[in-house]
């Protein structure tokens, strides 16, 4: 990993607290910076990006409207109430 310098600006109670934070938790404050960023991205990310996951196609055009009854019949999930 290839880390680039940049400078933050925060407030001085943020600070304190970062400084706090990273030395109960034993790592660098720019680590404990680092996590934040990728917190933030992750909560930020435009979910409209296609992921990457297989289609499936059942070949059945009323397969979501039994989807229950197909699941059901396979014993996943807690369909406990129904039985």
């Amino acid at each position: 990993m290839s880390l680039k310098r940049t400078t933050v600006y925060l407030e001085d109670e943020d600070l304190r607290d970062l400084k706090t934070t990273a030395s109960r938790k034993g790592i660098s404050e720019a680590e404990l910076i680092r996590e934040g960023v990728r917190l933030a991205i992750a909560r930020n990310r435009v979910w409209d990006e296609p992921v990457g996951l297989p289609v499936f196609d059942s070949g059945d055009p009323a397969f979501a409207e039994r989807a229950d009854d197909i699941l059901r019949d396979t014993r996943f999930g807690d369909w406990s109430q129904d039985s």
